[in-house]
């Protein structure tokens, strides 16, 4: 079975926003063991799409989208399905309902636009969508010699992640030959770039592997996804079990958790672990913490954790500090034992570079961290290794376990 990833939108095709979709799809694909053999990218044009469609379905047997299920008149890819298999577009009653239910719910009339996002081409099979007001199309096209499978999904990455986890994913496993269960589990790293961590996993990242390793990167966390085949679960986890051993093995303290688990929690869990709280003063929005501050009520919330964060103090930027008295200030504002300094990121030779200093009463250190690329990114950048060195710090003094251990 081979498949192919359309991603439609003029956005993409004028290159006014990158398409991050295409990508995340195929790594999903590669791990139900679904070779991706072409991306396509159409503008937001009839023509465009039917042609991009076509093309699809003559030379794939699995054909997923992105884009144009939104209620707008730009918004075509219903229609092209339409017209690609020659049937009308009728309007789903169960679909309406919960668009109109969505609308409701927030105290407003479903406006009539939004009818459009609950008509389907005759055949077509409503994908529900629990975060949003666009349903995804699943369609069949071809005969017993020639067929295809479409499944279309809206371009938000959140809306477009939730469909495909909850069912297009599943629909697709199991129509594959041979259906076995699998199994997958998220390996979080923080401290190494993706090549660098890939070369410290000695044969463990490569196609055809089983279990199947694959590597991903967002804002300078790696997630590593250990996906297995096997006759049911406990097969399936005997195999992971093997394979993150090799993993935490491989890569020590560079692993801070599993799963939907964040840096932050990994931050706050070593802190709390020790015992300890945490003051934060940093200058301009480097977002250590809110993000904190954010986890920190959450854990609060759903499992009374103790309040390992004390506080947090943003500055405005013209209030030039270095890191030592930054963090002496987080410590001393909220009474913390632990105080944690974030300077200004600042532009030096085309690089940005910015000083993080953790401080307690005995001893401090102060670490600049220097970053190439994009401001914006260097500065959520700058706020994980903030956190990251008070969660290795927080380990190293007491040996805190891991999350996710």
């Amino acid at each position: 079975m081979l498949a192919e990833v359309i991603a439609i939108g003029d956005e993409l095709v004028s290159g006014q926003r990158l398409d991050t979709n295409s990508r995340w799809l195929s790594a999903e694909l590669g791990v139900l063991g679904v070779p991706v053999t072409f991306h396509t990218t159409a503008a937001d044009t009839l023509e465009a799409g039917l042609e991009a469609f076509r093309v699809a379905a003559g030379r794939a047997d699995l054909v997923v989208a992105t884009g144009g299920l939104g209620p707008t008149a730009d918004d075509l890819t219903r229609d092209v399905l339409a017209a690609l298999v020659d049937r009308p577009l009728v309007v789903s009653p169960t679909a309406l309902e919960t668009i109109a239910a969505r609308f409701a719910a927030r105290g407003m009339p479903c406006p009539e636009s939004n009818r459009r996002q609950a008509m389907f081409p005759v055949g077509g099979r409503e994908i529900p969508n629990p975060n949003g007001t666009a349903p995804g199309i699943d369609l069949s096209i071809g005969d017993a010699g020639r067929s295809c499978r479409i499944f279309t999904l809206p371009g938000v990455p959140a809306e477009m992640r939730t469909m495909w986890r909850l069912t297009v994913g599943p629909a697709i496993a199991a129509i594959l030959p041979a259906a076995a269960t699998i199994v997958q589990r998220r390996i979080k790293c923080f401290g190494a770039g993706e090549s660098a961590i890939e070369a410290l996993l000695p044969d463990l990242v490569r196609r055809g592997r089983e279990p199947l390793v694959g590597i991903t990167a967002h804002e300078a966390t790696i997630t590593l996804r250990i996906a297995a085949r096997g006759r049911d679960e406990a097969d399936c986890q005997r195999r992971i079990a093997a394979t993150e051993a090799v993993i935490r093995e491989c890569l020590g303290e560079l692993v801070f958790g599993v799963e939907d688990e964040e840096l932050e929690d990994a931050t706050l869990g070593a802190v709390a672990a020790a015992g300890g709280t945490l003051g934060i003063a940093e200058v301009g929005t480097s977002g250590a913490a809110v993000a904190l501050a954010g986890r920190a009520a959450a854990d609060r919330h759903s499992a009374g954790l103790p309040a390992a964060l004390a506080g947090g103090l943003v500055l405005p930027p013209q209030d030039v500090l270095d890191a030592t008295t930054l963090a002496r200030r987080g410590r001393d504002e909220f009474a913390a034992q632990l105080g944690l300094g974030i300077g200004p990121v600042l532009l030096v030779d085309g690089a940005c570079t910015v000083d993080v200093a953790l401080i307690d009463a005995d001893r401090s250190q102060t670490v600049q961290h220097v970053f190439a690329g994009d401001p914006e990114l260097a500065v959520r950048r700058a706020a994980k290794a903030a956190l990251d060195l008070v969660r290795r710090t927080m380990r190293k003094r007491r040996m805190v376990p891991e999350a996710g251990r």
